[in-house]
């Protein structure tokens, strides 16, 4: 039986297993999928422990998609624009390292939220590890203009200037630069809604028809409310990409790709 876990501090809550074996009976997949809480600072030993038990491969959760980077001996071109891993796959003593975090956020909007990104005026909140995650695919997607805002407006440019030049006109903002911008979709990518937190945004961010998507599940965020309150026409958590994200990760491993539909379905129910 071929094991992959998710490893994380704190990683009870986790619905990646729930997602995994899912998809494993949905394919027909022999697969044993686990949840792995690390020391904050044992993340090396754990992988490492996993790694000599025969783990296939391993999806990375907070806080340490970095470390997971560094650890990884071989990284995909996405993995290496995001500076972060969140899948690893152990092969003939090779750690390969991926990051599905942003495809699974694009195929969330124009999938399953039937969201066009092209030509579109974008709004990202956040210069952390989950923006860097979602930058390269947000920007593939074609859209007309990318701003990054944060409360330290340093760490937006940090951003900005490791991008290559390409069709997308992109600038950096602190959160106190935004008033009289306008945007098609606001992407809330910051750890807010952790801590239920209202970001100090100013009115009128929302176009007409706007989606307001906030990559945090399972309940309303401080985000959420606020993008009801400005009449934002399209609001959404982030349960879609966290099934989609998983969906790339497991088509990584097993050379399969899910039909996603039916695993959110089952997920809001619940």
């Amino acid at each position: 039986m071929d094991r992959y876990a998710v490893i994380g501090h704190p990683v009870e809550h986790s619905k990646s297993p729930l997602i995994h074996a899912a998809f494993a009976q949905q394919t027909g997949q022999q697969l044993e999928y686990g949840k792995v809480q690390a020391p904050l600072d044992g993340f090396v030993a754990i992988v490492t422990d996993l790694q000599e038990k025969g783990y296939r491969g391993v999806n990375v959760t907070v806080p340490f998609k970095f470390e997971a980077y560094s650890l990884a001996t071989e990284l995909t071109p996405r993995a290496r624009d995001a500076g972060a891993v969140n899948t690893l796959t152990f092969t003939d003593g090779a750690i390969h390292g991926d990051n599905t975090d942003g495809v699974g956020l694009v195929r969330d909007i124009l999938q399953n939220l039937a969201f066009t990104l092209a030509g579109k005026r974008v709004l990202l909140l956040g210069a952390g590890g989950a923006a860097e995650g979602v930058l390269g695919p947000l920007l593939e997607a074609s859209p007309l203009s990318l701003c990054i805002a944060n409360r330290t407006v340093d760490k937006a440019e940090a951003m900005v200037a490791r991008v290559r030049p390409g069709q997308t006109s992109l600038d950096a903002r602190g959160f106190d630069a935004l008033a009289d911008q306008e945007f098609d979709v606001v992407i809330n990518a910051t750890s807010s809604g952790l801590h239920n937190e209202r970001l100090p945004l100013p009115s009128g961010l929302f176009a007409a028809d706007a989606l307001a998507y906030d990559m945090m599940y399972g309940r309303e965020t401080p985000f959420m409310r606020y993008a009801r309150e400005e009449g934002a026409s399209r609001i959404a958590d982030g349960l879609g990409m966290l099934v989609e994200q998983a969906a790339e990760a497991f088509y990584i491993w097993r050379r399969v790709r899910p039909d996603t539909a039916p695993v959110m379905a089952a997920l809001r129910a619940a």
